[in-house]
């Protein structure tokens, strides 16, 4: 058993920037989340192959949309990402300039740099924030909005853990999702949700996770949350791993080619 110090060094360290959450399996996982039963980047890759132009909206380190379109028997004519934190952005760029990809810095609440119906699929996984208005805006007549969004009381255990008991609204709940793109004129199309078991199994692995995944406990940084993290290690250490839950969706929308 390594110690609390060790552990709390470590995860004060490792770097953070992207979506590459392969720290966490390593040779000894650290941590372990099951994945939807959907398979988004797999049907990503197939949405690619038939797109003109296409639009991943708050990309991260592009690493979901370069796996897909490694897989994908054809690539869009045109490629667009966005991302608000200029380090992650710099990942976006290096890891999608094999397909030419434009990166734009965008903060998550701005209004999209590109003209009306510019794209024909707009993509995005774990938007913090979504911007009906805009996506509608920047969608073809006929084209789709296909996305993977984090839903209700993600990790809300370990949020709770570490902050005390917090309140949870339905601001990512799937059918607010549904109500909000159908106010700006889109047609719901496909509507599934998965809760998923997410496992810790050594402090490190959820300083890194609350380090990376910032919303999950806000403002969290490995000094400030010492004590709860030294408590946190002994029940790891006495009961096992410490378990919570997440929530996904896939939302797939149409703007139809005639106004609703």
């Amino acid at each position: 058993m390594r110690t609390l110090e060790s552990l709390l060094d470590e995860g004060a360290s490792v770097a953070v920037e992207g979506w590459d959450f392969s720290w966490f399996a390593g040779s000894a996982p650290r941590a372990t989340e099951e994945r939807p039963p959907w398979g988004y980047a797999r049907q990503l890759a197939g949405r690619y192959a038939a797109a003109r132009a296409a639009l991943d909206v708050q990309t991260g380190g592009g690493e979901v949309v370069r796996e897909a379109l490694t897989a994908a028997q054809r690539v869009p004519a045109v490629l667009a990402v966005t991302e608000s934190w200029a380090p992650n952005a710099a990942l976006a760029r290096d890891a999608l300039a094999p397909w030419r990809a434009e990166v734009a810095e965008v903060p998550d609440d701005a209004p999209l740099p590109f003209p009306d119906g510019r794209f024909d699929l707009v993509t995005s996984r774990h938007p913090a924030r979504v911007n009906w208005p805009e996506l509608a805006r920047v969608l073809a007549p006929g084209g789709t909005y296909f996305a993977q969004h984090v839903g209700v009381g993600t990790a809300a255990a370990l949020t709770d853990y570490m902050m005390g008991p917090q309140p949870h609204g339905d601001a990512r709940s799937p059918a607010r999702a549904a109500a909000d793109a159908a106010s700006c004129g889109l047609r719901l199309v496909d509507l599934r949700e998965a809760t998923l078991r997410l496992e810790f199994f050594d402090v490190a692995a959820v300083a890194v996770y609350l380090r990376k995944v910032i919303w999950i406990v806000p403002g969290f940084t490995v000094e400030g949350y010492r004590d709860k993290l030294a408590e946190l290690h002994e029940r790891i250490r006495q009961q096992g791993p410490f378990v919570a839950h997440t929530t996904r969706y896939l939302i797939e929308c149409s703007r139809p080619v005639a106004p609703l």
